[in-house]
């Protein structure tokens, strides 16, 4: 126990080396070296800059290599890869791993050894961070003005909190696969039909296997189409059917649907809460804004506004979001409730960074780019709502197509699915047969009743039209549409039309 005893000694510790734990990273190496497997309980989230003294940080690099190559790691191993002289560390490498195994406590503490180390290491680098944005605050002639400091320092204390387990820049071919297989389990688990989160309508998320993470979806459609409507809808179905549970590491672990953040910056917040609370009561948000409400009605909402209140879904309202603003709302947003979902209404009201000077189309470009890293920094589905351009309505089929994307083809390519949203009683409630002056009554009828038929069929439908997808299959499927309540539902089985 000299040798220990000695190491403990070897500097003196500064104000941030004090806020260290020297024993619990002795007694981490010695569970690991006692038994190998136990390094699965840690390796998710514990690094060697976690360490505090540089040996043990050492010797962490060392074990996580061999471990991963499949190697055994006793003192034995880990002798090969220090000099036989005792210059570096001033002791007996092989000596000291000796002491450091025979001495370990119980190894079913491995978790707690490794948690305390991380969570000392994250005070430190608090206490970094902290000490720094004094020094920048002092600084009378700073380049950066008040705000820009308190998103930077937004931005250390994100990256610090996403260290450890997000902290790696690249994948080896295996790990890759390995998190695939995680995937398709989950998927199989499920019966094989989602393996995202669900967005609540059936056949989309049959057609897209649910909302996957790291993917920007990208819903489109001309004004009064519903794509505000979907959002919410959607928005609302996660948020409604979010479960979750610890796992055997004491881990929230996402069992069902997830916790979601809209980006309104077209309607304000009231507005969209009234629009959630309008389709879950079933009362229409005119009626309630006109406050043609009987007691029933009343009653409902008050009922309604009980059930849904607690429900995980955040709205944020500011009319003016940049591209480096909403990375730090949602960096803010994932660190402090841990979204699992983001929605924009919409896109074309962005705005890039101040120094894109290019024009519109550019800037669009650096819109759509931003949401796809964000997307992939936070590891989280996006979906961003988007307005199509007028030439819709020159054609004669006014069903979208991706040339119809509004100011920018980059929409398209960074997009990894793009849906659009039809409703063809939208175009016929304004085409109603009006007879012509040449025109018989039999013609007329005809027309008419054609027109009728077509109108009756139509009624309450949406078509959403999946015309890209990265990962599946495109195609067309019929939903319901209660504009009254701005809703999307399911439809009946016998009314689903699936196209590929």
């Amino acid at each position: 126990m000299e040798i220990i005893h000695n190491i403990n000694k070897e500097k003196k510790l500064s104000e941030i080396d004090e806020l260290s734990n020297i024993e619990a990273e002795i007694a981490l190496i010695g569970c690991l070296l006692k038994e190998n497997k136990f390094f699965e309980k840690i390796s998710d989230f514990l690094l060697p800059e976690h360490f505090t003294n540089p040996l043990h940080s050492k010797l962490f690099s060392i074990i996580s290599k061999l471990i991963n190559q499949n190697q055994l790691v006793s003192p034995i191993t880990l002798k090969n890869y220090f000099s036989s002289s005792k210059e570096d560390y001033n002791i007996d490498i092989f000596e000291y791993l000796k002491q450091i195994k025979d001495s370990t406590p119980s190894m079913i503490n491995t978790f707690n050894y490794g948690r305390i180390i991380y969570d000392l290491h994250i005070k430190r680098s608090l206490l970094s961070i902290g000490n720094q944005i004094t020094d920048y605050a002092k600084v009378k002639d700073s380049d950066l003005n008040g705000n820009e400091q308190i998103e930077q320092a937004e931005n250390k204390l994100f990256n610090l909190s996403q260290k450890g387990a997000f902290e790696r820049k690249y994948f080896s071919l295996g790990e890759a696969l390995n998190e695939s297989l995680g995937n398709i389990e989950y998927a199989f688990k499920k019966g094989g039909k989602i393996s995202g989160i669900a967005s609540g309508i059936d056949e989309l998320d049959l057609k897209l296997g649910g909302l996957h993470n790291s993917d920007l979806i990208i819903i489109a459609g001309r004004p009064s189409m519903g794509k505000t409507a979907l959002g919410t809808t959607i928005a609302f179905n996660v948020a409604k059917s979010f479960k979750e549970e610890n796992d055997e590491f004491n881990e929230k672990k996402l069992i069902d649907g997830g916790k979601v953040a809209i980006f309104s910056l077209e309607m304000s917040a009231e507005q969209l809460a009234t629009r959630i609370l309008s389709s879950q009561t079933n009362i229409s948000s005119d009626r309630m804004r006109r406050s043609e409400l009987n007691d029933n009605d009343f009653k409902n909402i008050v009922s309604g506004i009980k059930e849904i209140e607690g429900v995980n879904l955040f709205i944020d309202d500011n009319p003016l979001l940049t591209i480096p603003a909403l990375r730090t709302r949602a960096r803010r947003l994932y660190r402090q409730h841990n979204i699992n979902l983001i929605i924009i209404d919409y896109l074309q009201l962005m705005s890039g960074s101040n120094n894109v000077k290019d024009g519109r189309v550019q800037e669009i470009s650096e819109i759509t780019r931003g949401l796809k890293a964000i997307a992939k920094e936070l590891n989280i589905p996006i979906i961003a709502l988007s307005q199509l351009s007028r030439q819709v309505e020159q054609r004669d089929d006014k069903r979208p197509l991706l040339s119809d994307l509004r100011e920018s083809g980059t929409i398209e390519q960074d997009a990894d699915v793009v849906m659009f949203i039809f409703r063809e009683s939208y175009y016929l409630e304004r085409l109603e047969p009006i007879r012509k002056p040449d025109e018989d009554e039999m013609k007329y009828q005809t027309r008419f009743q054609r027109w009728r038929e077509l109108s009756e069929k139509s009624h309450n439908i949406a078509e959403l039209i999946i015309a890209k997808q990265r990962h599946g299959p495109i195609g067309t499927i019929k939903t319901q549409f209660d504009a009254n309540v701005t809703k999307f539902n399911n439809l009946a089985k016998e009314n689903y039309d699936i196209t590929e």
